[in-house]
């Protein structure tokens, strides 16, 4: 039904040739890079506002806004500034504005849940117009990654909560307006410190409607999409000659979560027969269309500190079988015992759920399935209330700060993600050791043991990487797309003549 949908439209009337419209499922929910934490504020703010320093493709950090820095001790950080910057009203950009940026988030001024990523900063100095010191109250290897695109955006000083509604920062676009569940609109910065973007204007076009994003596409009155459509509505696209589609390998990280004071996923043995138990193939040909990678780390393979070495369950219901026996769950009438997994209503989750229930069927598991709208899920997701779940991470696992966040022994709901409720002291360990080594092969070396760890005693089991999906009309050209699946794209766009 909705290949006939797509290839029925008359073409509407197309976009202003000066404006790019790109679809988007949901508007921001605050452009404030001070406060905004969901998918589309972040995404927006890096393209409206600059950051000290900026990640590449491989999440290395180097100089954007800071020229240089230096570290003269593991709790001070100094950052020296590059001139000539602007903000979009035309002030410059200077230390007292970074000093404020922080200043704001730290004397909770702003309402942000962003003041505990720098609980760690004592104090931030400005001695003159261009140097910032950071003074930590304890060494913070990922400090860094917290100053950097897509974490916090440089405000002019004395911006307070008016931020939210006319953003202003030094970005290569520059904020023109918004209305709440319909739009977005930005425009080029002509006066960039960097390069500058090629494109005038941008329209984000909200469309909560997946069917509805796919035929604004196929009108001609949308321009491009990212990872905003199915894997059957992408295959249909590609059959219309004036769309492109572009696939690159992505971050996005999908896994199951166990429920580790669960009486019977205590035992490791059973949660290592439900990863050999899994073959994520069919799921990723028949459910992805080949759209997504096996998944062997939370760190996605683009990360410096991926290891590529981590232990990995290929499919194997045969081990499956016999670690079950081991564990004292014998087959009787074929089922050994029953687990139930929780899910929402999102669709590729209940087809996964449905396939799970399957495969494990095959080793005697019956696998009970439940079905919550999203609030309801994921208020029992963070109450412990389940035995398995499956969820994603979105840009969070781009950095392994991630492993504190949900593998460390006392973040556990509501302090922090370890809804697993996972307790190894060496993990505990590592991860200590890793937040405070500045040198990176030592805290690529901990974090190769944390994966390994991790791996062996599977509070998650990996599933896939979703490939990052980008469809556009033939009329934009020069996009390059980010592991991230950020909109960086938009900086090099051009429209063609």
């Amino acid at each position: 039904m909705l290949g006939l949908l797509l290839f029925a439209c008359s073409c509407a009337q197309r976009p202003d040739p000066k404006t790019v419209v790109m679809i988007i499922e949901s508007s921001p929910t605050n452009l404030d890079p001070r406060v905004g934490i969901d998918a589309q504020s972040e995404r927006i703010d890096t393209l409206l506002f600059d950051s000290l320093v900026h990640r590449d493709e491989h999440f290395e950090l180097r100089p954007w806004l800071a020229e240089s820095w230096e570290t003269p001790n593991p709790t001070t950080y100094v950052f020296h500034l590059r001139r000539g910057v602007r903000f979009h009203d035309g002030r410059k950009l200077t230390a007292r504005d970074v000093k404020w940026t922080f200043d704001s988030i730290l004397s909770h001024q702003m309402l942000t849940t962003k003041t505990t990523v720098y609980q760690y900063i004592e104090r931030i100095d400005a001695p003159d117009a261009w140097t910032v010191v950071f003074r930590l109250k304890q060494p913070q290897a990922t400090l860094l990654w917290n100053l950097s695109d897509g974490a916090i955006g440089i405000v002019p000083y004395g911006s307070g909560a008016e931020m939210a509604q006319h953003p202003i920062g030094s970005g290569p676009f520059q904020f023109v307006s918004a209305q709440q569940d319909k739009e977005v609109v930005i425009a080029r910065n002509d006066h960039y410190w960097g390069e500058e973007p090629r494109i005038e204007r941008v329209r984000f076009a909200v469309v909560p409607d997946a069917t509805t994003r796919a035929l604004e596409l196929r009108k001609g009155s949308a321009d491009l999409a990212i990872n905003a459509l199915t894997p059957d509505t992408v295959v249909a696209l590609r059959k219309d000659p004036q769309l492109e589609v572009q696939t690159a390998p992505g971050t996005i990280y999908a896994y199951m979560a166990l429920n580790l004071r669960d009486p019977v996923l205590k035992d490791v043995r059973v949660r290592r027969a439900l990863a050999y138990a899994i073959d994520r193939q069919p799921m990723i040909q028949y459910l992805w269309r080949e759209m997504a990678q096996p998944a062997a780390s939370i760190l996605p393979v683009q990360s410096w500190a991926y290891d590529a070495q981590v232990p990995q369950y290929g499919y194997d219901p045969a081990r499956a079988r016999q670690l079950l026996d081991e564990a004292g769950y014998p087959a009787v009438n074929g089922v050994r015992f029953h687990l139930t997994m929780k899910t929402s209503t999102e669709e590729s989750t209940r087809l996964m759920a449905a396939v799970l229930q399957q495969q494990l069927r095959a080793v005697g598991i019956a696998l009970d399935i439940r079905t919550f709208e999203f609030a309801t899920f994921f208020s029992d997701v963070t109450k412990g209330a389940f035995q398995l779940y499956s969820l994603r991470w979105i840009g969070g696992n781009e950095d392994p700060d991630i492993f504190e966040h949900v593998f460390y022994s006392r973040n556990t709901p509501p302090r922090g993600a370890n809804r697993s409720y996972y307790a190894n002291p060496q993990v505990d360990q590592l991860i200590d050791r890793g937040r405070q080594e500045l040198e990176e092969g030592k805290r690529r070396q901990d974090y190769a043991g944390i994966q390994r760890l991790v791996a062996e005693d599977l509070p998650y089991i990996n599933l896939w990487y979703l490939d990052n999906v980008l469809v556009h009309s033939r009329r934009i050209t020069n996009l390059e797309l980010n592991p991230s699946g950020n909109y960086d794209f938009l900086r090099t766009a051009e429209v063609a003549k």
